[in-house]
């Protein structure tokens, strides 16, 4: 069976510089060895960049390059490593010179009062952005229990406070479980090096706070209920159930707002005097970095719901520990929905 070029790549000249019966072999074998790789390599770029659009862009090039490299590549490291390697050293050059892309918690510190004046808009800082569940092949819900601890949100924030190297030795190593040795190949460097980056890192991000990687999540017949509590309760401004699902030290950013809140009083306050009206809000259910979202939409003066964003919510034990919302309508065809949708 002959297989065709990925996504993007112009199928291969009849002439080319080596002879036809080399190239076809190799068309054949590129597509069957490489794509099963295709949505860990776009959570590893995403990790590294902070944005899934940029690493769709990034994973694009790393087939690119390795579609082209595939008639050099003598099997001396797995074919996963190998991409792993092109997919790293691609990141590293799109970092250079980047800002990182952090949340609102990575810029200031938190209000603890939602009468305090609310800071303008900052569309010019590049905001971390949230990831939907399908592009890392996370439909099946035990893909998403052994796969999502490495791309929740706070764990993306935190990697975004590390130097573009770091960030690297980190994910491969505690995230992918590459040996120093593998990492040294694929950054071209020395094993001594990589243990000192890492743990450097690792200094780094303990730091910065503790980031919860095994958050005590309600089972699933209580996390089913504690999201549509909270659908009823933010679509109907219901400021007494609202805040009987938060917990008390619950937190809220919602980039590209600079200002965030802590505090039950004052994320409850927040949304009750500046954000909920009854019939305002439409909330559709989705996934993101492994954690339960909802895509949301305005009502707009016609009657007709537009897209506003996308908010991720961390839960612990029966409560909302967490709320990040993306008030970006952008975002929302990514996650697959409308861009508006009728009343």
């Amino acid at each position: 069976m002959t297989i065709s070029a990925p996504a993007g790549v112009a199928a291969m000249p009849a002439e080319t510089e080596r002879p036809a019966e080399t190239e076809r072999p190799a068309e054949r074998e590129f597509g069957s060895l490489t794509e099963r790789f295709r949505p860990e390599l776009l959570a590893h770029c995403y990790r590294m960049l902070g944005s899934v659009q940029d690493a769709e862009d990034l994973v694009q090039e790393t087939y690119l390059r390795a579609w082209r490299g595939y008639g050099g590549f003598e099997g001396r490291s797995s074919v996963r490593h190998w991409l792993y390697k092109i997919a790293t050293m691609a990141c590293l050059t799109a970092l250079e010179g980047r800002a990182r892309r952090p949340l609102p918690s990575g810029l200031g510190a938190p209000e603890d009062d939602h009468r305090v004046a609310v800071a303008a808009r900052e569309p010019t800082v590049p905001w971390l952005q949230p990831a939907p569940d399908a592009v890392f092949g996370f439909d099946d819900p035990a893909a998403i229990v052994t796969g999502r601890e490495g791309i929740r949100l706070a764990f993306i924030a935190a990697l975004q406070l590390l130097p573009a190297r770091q960030r690297a030795v980190l994910t491969l190593r505690d995230v992918l479980a590459f040996r120093s040795t593998e990492v040294a190949a694929i950054l071209d460097t020395t094993p001594t090096a990589v243990d000192s980056a890492l743990r450097r890192a690792r200094s780094r991000l303990a730091q910065a706070g503790p980031v919860a990687t095994d958050l005590a999540e309600p089972d699933e017949r209580v996390r089913r209920r504690l999201l549509d509590d909270y659908v009823t309760a933010f679509t109907s401004a219901d400021h007494a159930a609202l805040v009987a699902l938060l917990r008390a030290d619950v937190e809220m950013e919602m980039p590209p707002t600079p200002t965030w809140f802590t505090g039950r009083d004052a994320v409850a306050g927040f949304l009750t005097a500046r954000i909920l009206t009854p019939g305002l809000w439409r909330m559709l259910p989705a996934r993101a970095n492994g954690q339960p979202a909802f895509v949301v939409y305005k009502r707009a003066p016609t009657g007709r719901y537009d897209a506003y964003g996308i908010q991720v919510l961390t839960l612990i034990g029966s409560r909302v520990a967490r709320i990040t919302a993306f008030n970006d309508p952008s975002l929302v065809p990514a996650f697959g929905f409308p861009v508006a949708v009728e009343t």
